[in-house]
């Protein structure tokens, strides 16, 4: 045998053992689609400290409740609300069997592609188009059309699924914080049973750990099966002030980590910041308009005005997508 050739394999092999071991402590860092600064530093000292028995910030297991927003915080909000365009999209395809609808509003708008004139309608019209597509049906039977739609339905400017215009940093954020005793919460201004049909594929979250907006039910009986069928009343509206209610009434504990990323998760916010002990808010910044979008103050999907200032007044958690995170999309879509 060579009398380098020992020496130069036990080299190799020491450098094969420190490279995989180099790989292997890379692939276990948590949230590596966050940049390493200081936004993201400031959660894993969060998530540390929480789950350390004797620190100032130990939380115990059962209080470890975590909540994020839907639109615009786990995923792509714009330029529409994922939930309206399957509304409309159910108004396209259910006008066949309702004629009336061409002469009457919000439907005529919606069949002509005069969105316009639906703006202007506003939350009325909007109300209306929601109560057509989302009720007069059982719970099974809405999930099935949700299931059959967001399996191929588009973001219309990427031409990927929906469900591939997830946030690939909060999904690892989901991720890490279930890892570490935290259990996640989705609440969203949206229809609870809409994102009940598909979160649990996408997000890790089961359908019981949904708070939204819902409509009432009522329990019936059909061909002598029995079925929960949904009503055009409304129950909750889970927005606003309103987030805080629904976290009370579904999960009974005020939560210790939210997120959001509107004024319409100011109030969710402000709930969690303020808990007695150690509570945490983090505010999602539109601020990528090459990867995703850059929008704030004056957006008309996705507003943050109140909910800026609040968390520059307060400390809380600011994110800037541009800055903070080195991935945005499971794969990266927008030039």
């Amino acid at each position: 045998m060579n009398q380098f050739a020992t020496p130069i394999a036990v080299s190799l092999l020491f450098v094969g053992c420190w490279c995989h071991a180099l790989v292997a402590e890379e692939s276990t860092q948590p949230l590596p689609s966050w940049n390493d600064n200081a936004t993201k530093q400031s959660i894993v000292d969060f998530v540390e400290q929480a789950t350390t028995e004797g620190s100032e910030g130990f939380i115990p297991p059962a209080e470890r409740i975590a909540v994020f927003d839907n639109d615009g915080t786990l995923w792509c909000e714009q330029p529409a609300y994922v939930q309206l365009v399957f509304a409309i999209d159910r108004i396209k395809a259910m006008a066949e069997a309702h004629p009336e609808w061409k002469n009457e509003e919000p439907y005529k708008s919606v069949l002509e592609g005069d969105m316009a004139s639906l703006k202007k309608l506003g939350k009325p019209g909007l109300a209306k188009i929601i109560a057509a597509t989302h009720s007069g049906m059982s719970v099974d039977e809405f999930r099935s059309i949700v299931n059959e739609w967001i399996a191929s339905a588009r973001h219309p400017e990427t031409g990927l699924l929906y469900t591939e215009m997830t946030y690939q940093p909060m999904v690892e954020l989901l991720a890490f914080l279930r890892a570490n005793g935290f259990k996640t919460y989705i609440v969203t201004g949206g229809g609870v049973d809409f994102v009940r049909a598909w979160c649990e594929e996408v997000y890790g979250i089961p359908p019981e750990q949904v708070v939204g907006s819902r409509g009432k039910y009522k329990f019936d009986q059909r061909y002598g099966q029995p079925v929960l069928m949904k009503l055009p009343q409304i129950d909750l509206i889970d927005d606003g002030p309103g987030k805080p209610v629904g976290i009370q009434q579904v999960i009974g504990r005020r939560p210790v980590i939210a997120g959001g990323n509107s004024d319409g998760d100011l109030q969710m916010l402000q709930w969690a910041a303020n808990t007695v002990g150690p509570g945490m808010a983090i505010l999602i910044h539109h601020t990528d308009a090459t990867r995703e979008y850059a929008y704030d103050r004056d957006s008309l999907i996705g507003r943050s005005d109140k909910a800026l200032d609040e968390a520059e007044k307060h400390g809380w958690l600011i994110v800037d997508m541009r800055r903070d995170w080195n991935k945005i999309f499971p794969r990266e879509t927008l030039d």
